[in-house]
């Protein structure tokens, strides 16, 4: 079953340059949803609130062994 994010307030890094070529996030019960800034109805994938710190961690690099 598909969650609706019909009311998600969307955000963009304030690293993103302003373009239309990143990626949204949307903070959402439970964890955060992520989708393409260049094609906002193509879907979107949610993470559970450890699965988007693990993101972050591995973005960042601190997740390497």
């Amino acid at each position: 079953m598909m969650a609706d994010l019909s009311g998600a307030q969307w955000r963009k890094s304030s690293y993103s340059g302003g373009g239309n070529d990143c990626v949204e996030v949307a903070f959402v019960a439970g964890g955060a949803a992520v989708r393409d800034s260049k094609d906002p109805e193509g879907g979107a994938f949610r993470l559970p609130a450890a699965g988007w710190q693990a993101l972050l961690d591995a973005v960042r690099g601190q997740g390497q062994a």
